[in-house]
């Protein structure tokens, strides 16, 4: 019997944007033969999955209304239906399960259902959030629609789809403004990617072609990011139209004990979750430091930690990625900085603000 937990992949994109095309062709693919494909429908008419050309018993229908909201009990429902027809044999062992949201929907309610679910949190691994974005119209929409930008903002992997029937300037005006909105998603041209599964599916830790943790590339991080800076919480942060929703990193360079960073994460969760879009990081524990925590969480949910055997790279430390919405920066590095012992301006004391409510109360953001 399989033990292994299976890939969850999320795929999501505003009206139009090409995500049922995007989807024929994965499903031709054939890497993605043990793939089961959930299509969510919404409206008195199916449309996407009238244009889903059929494959078998892998394409799942949910009902109509929205799959972040109306249907939310019927993924899980779902979900939990397929673990229980692999382990039974009925079906064959699935290597993955590509979830297809609407055009309209905000992708977090869905990671917050796949990861948040005691009975399921343990038989899936998230593995990415793939957000196509329509070359074309792609700019006007992120303008004016704020779910839309939620989509980029918590993307691993953005696809530019119809990227053939827009100018070059065009293209690079889009790619700058979803590199504002999210500077660490790896941004490619469906055009140009030939193997679906590895170009545009797979973008979790795992790199499937090397076998091992691919951990810069799963944080967004670039060359110059990796230096050592005792004691400084780099900002990565860019400036973009809308500034409510930002992406910066939080770095400590040295070992670090889990009650600390638990007591961080348990804080600026219980506080801030709604505000806070999406979290993964790596982190150095002091009580076992050859072997690197790896977390992730969505809003205030955090999935269970998982430890790797080794560092994947030579750096190491905390690295913390943040996607917030609405929440100042200010506040996550001067919590993060008392809780890790970084000097930081009029930082409260971490003994204090554990012992005394009123503390945690006046620190937390406005």
């Amino acid at each position: 019997m399989r033990t292994d937990p299976i890939a969850v992949s999320i795929l999501t994109g505003f009206l139009g944007s090409g995500k049922t095309t995007l989807l024929n062709r994965l499903l031709k693919d054939p890497a993605l033969t043990n793939t089961a494909v959930i299509i969510n429908e919404f409206g008195e008419v199916a449309i996407d999955h009238l244009l889903v050309e059929q494959s078998g018993d892998g394409i799942i229908e949910l009902s109509d209304g929205c799959l972040c909201c109306t249907v939310r009990g019927e993924l899980v429902d779902t979900l939990a239906d397929l673990v229980d027809r692999v382990q039974t044999g009925k079906v064959a062992a699935l290597d993955r399960i590509v979830i297809e949201t609407t055009g309209l929907a905000d992708p977090v309610p869905v990671l917050q259902s796949v990861m948040g679910h005691p009975a399921l949190m343990h038989a899936f691994r998230l593995d990415g959030v793939v957000t196509v974005v329509d070359a074309v119209n792609g700019g006007a929409t992120l303008l004016e629609h704020e779910e839309a930008r939620r989509q980029v903002a918590v993307a691993d992997r953005i696809v530019l789809s119809k990227t053939d029937l827009a100018d070059g300037h065009e293209v690079s005006e889009l790619t700058a403004k979803l590199r504002g909105l999210n500077p660490g998603a790896e941004i490619v041209e469906a055009a140009d990617a030939t193997s679906g599964t590895a170009a545009l599916i797979a973008c979790g830790l795992y790199d499937p072609a090397t076998k091992t943790a691919d951990v810069a590339r799963w944080l967004g991080e670039s060359d110059h990011d990796h230096h050592h800076d005792h004691d400084h919480a780099h900002d990565h942060a860019h400036s973009h139209h809308d500034a409510s929703i930002r992406t910066f990193s939080l770095v400590h360079d040295r070992p670090v004990s889990w009650s600390t960073i638990e007591m961080f994460l348990d804080l600026l969760r219980s506080t801030q979750g709604e505000r806070l879009l999406r979290m993964k990081g790596i982190i150095e524990i002091a009580e076992d430091p050859d072997r690197p925590l790896v977390i992730h969480g969505v809003q205030k949910l955090l999935h269970p930690p998982a430890r790797l055997p080794a560092w994947p790279d030579g750096q190491r430390g905390t690295r913390l990625v943040l996607i917030t919405h609405d929440l100042p920066e200010d506040y996550v590095r001067r919590l993060f900085g008392a809780f890790v012992g970084q000097p930081a301006v009029d930082a409260p004391d971490r003994a204090a603000m554990v012992d005394n409510p009123l503390a945690i109360a006046g620190f937390r953001a406005g």
